[in-house]
């Protein structure tokens, strides 16, 4: 009977109220009083402590695991409402989301098949069609929820290369920029294409794919017998926000007969914008579209989507099996979810995009992309100001690369110490968190601005943190070669 009293159901609705209130009021508290994104805590002082919990011997007390969560989670966690939390593309999450979360997980629907989610499947499917308006696609378009980018990348290319005109796959190849995201090499390897399947294209100064480059590409690869099966261009590089030229892209994808995929994972809030939806224009040629909600729409982990033109090439990841989704069920109009997804059981993660945009509509959410935008820029104007920093590009998102450069200093590795340094000591610090990327070989250093409570005073503090800590090693290892 005890094991029976945890599970949900009428006879247990209210202590699933009062133990979900707990957690919640734990949550809030630590939101309340987070001074810093994260505590400086290392790995070899919290394993030992989650080591020491015996999962065999189970407290029986939501208040007492609650108690143990906060010593081996909840204190130690990193934040990422906090202003100064600048590193990965991590959002602060919107309330209506949240509120979204707690409802799907108690309920549990799966939105593999119509029985398993009623009205959860016709949900998914509304936002799947507001989504396809917001790119520009027409009435033919579909697509499907996806746990990631990753994911959403991996079925867009698996969708290109069976309507490629060749079933060679040693003859394939995919065209992505040097900035494009790393998934891109992963999901040809996953696809069984050859290990020269991807043909990298360099990007200008701007981090933009350079459309000359690709021509000449797309020309030697026809040229050497080869078959182009897709182009990725990106809107929205994980390192540097930068957006591909998509309509000169477009045309060249149009010339060569090539399949256009556009990751727009990261610049995928352009389509809430309410000033900067021009950025993206030319994603309506797409013949499919990533997006990932959960980085610029401010909703939870995880809330993607791969979007496509044409709803008739989502056939190429059909299967039917008797138990779950047979043939029957076309004929007879039943909406099963599972015959577009590359998953099976899958969550209602779509809930929590419905409650945002029933609360705060689109409008909100591009209120909020847009200022952090104008973040990013103001940011851009104190680094290029200030000469302690060479700044990369002028930011297209909300991104910004940098790296410290001593007056004192002229070599290039020392540098690159300084700034690795550098970005450990401020994670150790717990004071702010940045993340770091490599430029040309050298050691860069990278704010990802998507907290519109950050303000350019916390740009400007985290950046005299970091020279601090740089000039700290600097001094050190004078002294050392002394």
């Amino acid at each position: 009977m005890r094991s029976r009293s945890h599970l949900l159901n009428d006879t247990t609705a209210d202590r699933y109220r009062r133990s979900v209130t707990e957690g919640i009021e734990r949550v809030a508290a630590k939101l309340a009083t987070t001074e810093r994104p994260f505590t400086g805590v290392t790995v070899d002082a919290l394993a030992p402590r989650i080591d020491r919990v015996d999962l065999d011997k189970p407290l029986h007390d939501t208040t007492a695991v609650l108690d143990e969560l906060e010593d081996v989670y909840l204190r130690d966690a990193i934040y990422f409402h906090h202003p100064r939390y600048l590193a990965h593309l991590n959002c602060p999450v919107v309330i209506p989301a949240l509120v979204g979360e707690a409802v799907l997980s108690a309920v549990n629907s799966s939105l593999d098949t119509w029985d398993q989610s009623a009205g959860a499947t016709l949900i998914e499917r509304r936002l799947i069609d507001w989504t396809n308006e917001r790119i520009g696609f027409g009435p033919s378009a579909d697509g499907v929820f996806t746990s990631g980018g990753s994911q959403s990348n991996l079925q867009a290319l698996l969708l290109a290369r069976e309507e490629a005109k060749s079933d060679a796959y040693a003859d394939l190849r995919i065209f992505a920029s040097e900035a494009g995201h790393f998934s891109v090499k992963k999901s040809a390897k996953l696809l069984g294409l050859g290990p020269d399947a991807v043909v990298t294209v360099p990007t200008g100064n701007d981090k933009r794919m350079r459309t000359v480059a690709l021509a000449h590409e797309l020309e030697r690869c026809e040229r050497d017998g080869l078959v182009p099966m897709a182009v990725v261009a990106t809107a929205g590089t994980t390192d540097f926000g930068s957006i591909d030229p998509l309509p000169e892209i477009a045309e060249l994808c149009e010339q060569f007969g090539t399949w256009l995929h556009v990751d727009a994972a990261y610049g995928c809030g352009l389509l809430a914008s309410l000033r900067n939806r021009h950025r993206i224009d030319g994603i309506e040629r797409a013949d499919s579209v990533t997006v990932d909600y959960h980085k610029s729409f401010f909703q939870p982990v995880s809330s993607s989507a791969v979007l496509v033109r044409d709803a008739a090439t989502l056939r190429h990841a059909t299967y039917h099996a008797e138990y779950l989704n047979p043939r029957r069920s076309v004929q007879e109009r039943i909406p099963n979810q599972v015959d577009k997804s590359l998953q099976t059981t899958r969550r209602f993660d779509a809930l929590k995009l419905w409650m945002t945009l029933r609360t705060m509509g689109a409008d909100g959410i591009g209120r909020l992309f847009d200022e952090v935008c104008d973040l990013a820029e103001r940011g851009w104007q104190l680094l290029a100001a200030d000469p302690r920093y060479d700044v990369v590009v002028a930011p297209s998102l909300s991104t910004l690369v940098f790296r410290y450069i001593p007056a004192a200093v002229t070599d290039p590795a020392e540098i690159d110490r300084a700034n690795l340094y550098a970005r450990k000591a401020l994670f150790a610090s717990g004071d702010a968190v940045v993340a770091g990327t490599k430029v040309g070989g050298r050691h860069f250093l990278k704010f990802t601005l998507l907290n519109p409570e950050t303000t350019t005073d916390d740009i400007a503090a985290v950046l005299d943190l970091i020279a601090g800590h740089a000039e700290q090693y600097l001094g050190e290892s004078l002294d050392r070669a002394s």
